[in-house]
């Protein structure tokens, strides 16, 4: 049997989704198990042993001959793509993402069995069956997980895993030698792509100093080169001045000065749910966005203030004032993340 999963993007939906890849080889063991993804999230699977191999969409390659208008390279691109998917014989395809892009590639795989997750924008058309969304939405992952049992999948130990490759591990090991980390750190994930989501610059330096100072653990900024102005924002407000590597990382990377912290505290982001897939203490602070409250792990936590307007997700009507996020407080950052430790401040 050959499948297809689906997930094209984004970090953190890629790694709630990696549950389903043990679930499928448990009840398939002799399968062939490939992932489709986006360029930009192919690195948080390509080292997983479960899958047989990863296809890349190349996405933005597309979108430039499409706003190029060169239709006629474009039409050839779809065609070779198509042709590609359907060298592999795909027996069944998973569309997770359930949008009209994913079942779009799901059909032109041109696999007999088509199953879409929440098909929508039309998608469901494409499909040979679609499973509604369903789940306990508190829970990490819920709806790849009543997707695996609507399937028959086994769903025990239903847990997020992220493989890193060994350069990824030496790359880690040599930033925290240069930076004097060997003694421990925590992994600050500050950025996001959406301002509802964000914490307040101010606040993380001074978490920073708290870390270090009741703590002693020194604060690591991780994020992309998108971030580096925040970064140096915070560096500059925090006394302890931060290690950043905003920036200076890949995935994988970053994902590997995650596996070897002490502790990561992160808003909504991927690099933030990577601490849980990495199975270290982890605290997120949640609040226009609520993709769980039950982590699945004891040292794993969310800080959360519902609102009557909560979770808005991408519609605040607060105004920019973000309450949600603002009511939460460094002081129960710090107690949790010493509940987390199983240590008392200072």
């Amino acid at each position: 049997m050959k499948i297809l999963l689906v997930r094209l993007s984004a970090i953190g939906d890629v790694l709630f989704a990696t549950p389903l890849i043990d679930a499928l080889r448990r009840a398939h063991p002799d399968a062939e198990i490939h992932w489709l993804v986006q360029p930009e999230c192919a690195p948080l699977i390509e080292c997983h042993p479960g899958l047989d191999g990863v296809l890349v969409w190349p996405r933005r390659d597309w979108l430039a001959l499409w706003r190029a208008r060169r239709f006629t390279a474009l039409a050839r691109e779809v065609v070779a793509f198509r042709r590609r998917l359907r060298g592999h014989r795909f027996d069944l395809v998973l569309d997770l993402q359930g949008l009209m892009k994913s079942g779009l590639l799901a059909w032109l795989s041109g696999a007999p069995q088509r199953i879409g997750l929440g098909s929508r924008e039309g998608s469901r058309w494409l499909m040979t069956r679609t499973i509604p969304r369903g789940g306990d939405e508190r829970q990490i992952g819920s709806e790849y997980r009543h997707l695996a049992e609507a399937l028959g999948l086994p769903s025990e130990d239903f847990a997020m895993a992220l493989h890193l490759a060994p350069a990824d591990a030496a790359f880690a090991e040599t930033r925290i030698r240069e930076h004097g980390l060997d003694a421990g750190y925590a992994v600050l994930c500050a950025f996001t792509t959406r301002p509802q989501k964000h914490w307040f610059e101010p606040r993380w330096a001074e978490l920073a100093d708290r870390l270090t100072g009741d703590l002693g653990l020194p604060a690591v900024l991780l994020g992309g080169p998108g971030d580096r102005a925040a970064a140096e924002r915070i560096r500059a407000a925090a006394c302890s001045k931060p290690v950043s590597l905003v920036g200076e990382t890949s995935l994988r990377e970053a994902a590997a000065v995650i596996a070897r912290a002490r502790l990561l505290i992160g808003v909504d982001t991927g690099l933030g749910h990577m601490g849980i897939a990495l199975r270290r203490p982890s605290l997120l602070l949640l609040g226009s966005t609520r993709p769980y409250l039950d982590t699945g792990r004891p040292d794993a936590r969310v800080l959360y203030h519902p609102l009557a307007c909560s979770p808005c997700r991408r519609d605040p009507i607060c105004e920019g004032r973000f309450t949600c996020m603002r009511l939460i407080e460094v002081e129960a950052c710090l107690a949790a993340a010493c509940d987390l430790l199983g240590r008392d401040a200072g």
